[in-house]
């Protein structure tokens, strides 16, 4: 039997088994792969977990509680249980950072201390930790730990106890300064919290610097509130009323002046998002100041965004300063309303009070203001304006009396001595605008176009213009006030322009005759802390003209002027009127004390001439007036009068001796020539009325000259 050839190119060889099956593809790889990192992943998930709860977290305390007295630098302790557990994922993050796991630990009794060393403000201060809780809950992400940050998503506080304090010398006992050695190159750990809710606390704040006291109460509510006014303050388009979650109660002194207020706010405060429009609501009263609060703040952690309506009353608007720190003047009580935007932040507050109206006094008030907080000092800016402004409500601006009975008390003195209150303005500038539309003066015509620019750099207060109508004419000033002297340097330059004097008193007005056109200057310098003493040290000049008047007793008596009504009756008569062509007083001023260079009256029946001197000091006129008849009156008799006395009990009077020897010489002529009685002059004609205005008023023109101020007399 013959064997077949065998092909060894045909012949199979034995196939391995691993060779029947291919290779899989790389993607499958990939996807095996991330399957058993997630699944290694939700293994330690698990175990954390179970490691998490099932762990006693209160051996962890004395670590945790000497880390965190080392980090502050105080003295903090967990005296109750402290628990852990998982949060994934976390609320208020997004993309991937949502699904890092997170740690929530909570705590219960926990105590913080003041700093070493620091005694609270209060001769009996009773010792007690700045902070306790009875539980707190924070919920700790774990990526920021790396890089020594403690990154908070959300603190929530139950029956907090915190007791805030500020020393007279700055020092307080809530700024965490942990205790390293200076050259200790260690970074320092970051806090942050990004939401804060509170359930049933108390604040207390003491500052020593400010006589401050405050306690507060707060609990949780849940309660809508009404929606907001027309006008107010912008909400979010998808709420049609703010929510709020928490109330509070406060009060307390400022200095001797009584705290109270109450409020509601949004249910969780959210320090992180910029733009979270946080309700806010609330009514408060310390003293005699008031105010009420409705609003958003978009920003609370870096109290930013302000979008509130505000009314403010009280007693004075200087009052305002211990509350807001504003430098404003003395005034009637006021009462305003008006939207307050902008921030509050330390160091970089920038706030607008927008479209305010309210009232000062009996006075109406309107405009805009806003505040800028910078370096050495803060600046007030704006406009105000008022449609009718009693000028009594600007009385205690102006250093005068507002009432009767709160005249200075200084006896026989009409001078205002009120105390300008200067001791502020080196705390605040200003660059501030009030016009008035309608002055109105009691028992007179109203003045009108009242303005001024008030202007404060670093306590040098000016008034540059100060500037109103009044009797058809205008009145126009500046005026500087340095108070960084003492005493306080006043200067001030003013001019008059054609005032109808008449128009100044409304019972001579109804007679249709005028009293003439008055114009002048005045340039005077001088120092004091009031009114009175600035004129009794001022030094300078002043210029007074009147031209065409009408002169009579009886005008000067309805005018209340009642010097010029004794002077014009003993002169001229006591009812006759006299036609007035010009009068001219040119003063100079030294030291307080005004000496007449020029005094005239021109008439149509005598020229007057007056001299002596006026003690603003002492509040003494020493004046003569000298008349000269114009016409060839035999008996007549004209003769020189005095002015003397105190401002306050002015003495008009007949000088005897040159009335004695003109009835002597009278008498005379009657016995040597009784035929030519009606033809002898008793005075002595003055030169025509032309020829005395022409020079007089020519003086005009010449400028006025602030002196050299002197130094204030004992009162």
């Amino acid at each position: 039997m013959t064997e077949l050839p065998t092909d060894s190119r045909t012949a199979q060889a034995p196939v391995p088994a691993q060779s029947l099956s291919a290779p899989p593809p790389p993607h499958r790889r990939r996807l095996r792969t991330a399957v058993g990192v997630a699944g290694a992943l939700a293994g330690l998930l698990l175990i954390g977990a179970i490691v998490l709860g099932q762990l006693n977290w209160n051996h962890a305390r004395p670590w945790l509680n000497q880390t965190i007295s080392n980090a502050t630098g105080r003295h903090f302790a967990v005296e109750g249980d402290l628990s852990a557990s998982w949060q994934w994922p976390q609320p208020l993050d997004t993309g991937w950072r949502r699904w890092v796991p997170g740690i929530t630990l909570q705590g219960t009794q926990l105590v913080m201390q003041d700093p070493p060393g620091f005694t609270r403000p209060g001769k009996a201060a009773e010792p007690r930790p700045m902070a306790h809780a009875e539980m707190a809950r924070a919920s700790l992400r774990l990526w920021p730990l790396l890089a020594r940050e403690v990154a908070i998503d959300t603190l929530e506080l139950t029956g907090p106890d915190i007791a805030l304090a500020r020393l007279g010398d700055g020092r307080n006992n809530w700024t965490l300064e942990r205790q390293r050695a200076p050259d200790d190159p260690t970074p320092r750990w970051t806090v942050h919290i990004d939401q804060l809710v509170v359930r049933k606390g108390q604040l207390a704040y003491k500052d020593a610097g400010r006589s401050l006291d405050l306690h507060a109460h707060i609990d949780t509510i849940d309660e809508a509130g009404p929606p907001p006014e027309a006008g107010g303050p912008a909400m979010p388009a998808s709420a049609t009323a703010p929510i709020y979650g928490v109330r509070f109660d406060l009060k307390g002194t400022l200095g001797k002046a009584r705290i109270a207020g109450q409020g509601k706010a949004g249910p969780v405060l959210t320090l992180r998002d910029k733009e979270v429009n946080y309700p806010l609501q609330f009514t408060a009263r310390a003293g005699s100041v008031e105010t009420s609060v409705q609003g958003i703040l978009a920003n609370p952690g870096a109290l930013s965004g302000m979008d509130l309506q505000v009314m403010l009353k009280g007693a004075s608007m200087a009052d305002l300063y211990a509350l807001t720190g504003l430098v404003l003047p003395n005034t009637p009580a006021f009462q305003t309303r008006g939207r307050l935007q902008g921030s509050l932040q330390p160091g970089q507050a920038v706030w607008d009070y927008r479209d305010f109206t309210g009232t000062l006094g009996q006075s109406d008030l309107h405009g805009n203001l806003r505040f800028a907080s910078g370096t050495p000092r803060g600046k007030l800016s704006g406009s105000v304006t008022s449609r009718q402004l009693r000028l009594a409500d600007l009385g205690p601006v102006l250093g005068t009396a507002s009432t009767p009975s709160s005249k200075a008390g200084r006896s026989g003195k009409v001078l205002p001595d009120a105390a300008f209150a200067t001791d502020r303005w080196s705390a605040m500038d200003m660059d501030l605008k009030f016009s008035g539309q309608r002055v109105i003066r009691p028992d007179s015509l109203p003045l009108e176009d009242l303005s001024v620019h008030a202007l404060l750099d670093d306590a040098v207060l000016r008034l540059d213009p100060l500037r109103f109508g009044v009797a058809r004419g205008q009145i126009e000033s500046r005026v500087v006030l340095d108070s960084r002297s003492k005493p306080l340097t006043a200067r001030m330059d003013t001019r008059v322009q054609n005032l109808r004097l008449a128009s100044l008193f409304p019972e001579v007005e109804l007679t249709r005759k005028s009293l003439g056109q008055l114009d002048g200057a005045l340039a005077l310098n001088g120092q004091g802390n009031s009114v009175a003493q600035w004129l009794g040290t001022s030094s300078g000049e002043a210029r007074l003209y009147v031209r065409d008047g009408t002169l009579s007793r009886e005008l000067l008596n309805r005018a209340a002027l009642n010097v010029g009504s004794i002077v014009v009756g003993k002169l001229f008569g006591q009812d006759k009127e006299v036609q007035l062509r010009c009068a001219v007083a040119d003063l100079a001023v030294r030291e307080g004390v005004a000496t007449v260079r020029t005094g005239k009256l021109s008439t149509s029946e005598a020229i007057v001439d007056a001299s002596g001197t006026i003690d603003m000091a002492q509040e003494r006129l020493n004046l003569r007036i000298q008349p000269e008849s114009l016409q060839w009156k035999f008996f007549s008799l004209r003769t020189p009068l005095y002015v003397r006395g105190s401002f306050a009990q002015p003495d008009v009077g007949v000088q005897p001796g040159p009335l004695l020897l003109r009835a002597g010489a009278a008498l005379a002529a009657v016995v040597a020539a009784p035929a030519a009685l009606a033809l002898l002059p008793v005075t002595v004609p003055g030169a025509d009325d032309d020829a005395q205005c022409a020079p007089l008023l020519a003086q005009a023109t010449q400028p006025v000259k602030a002196g050299r101020a002197g130094k204030p007399a004992a009162r």
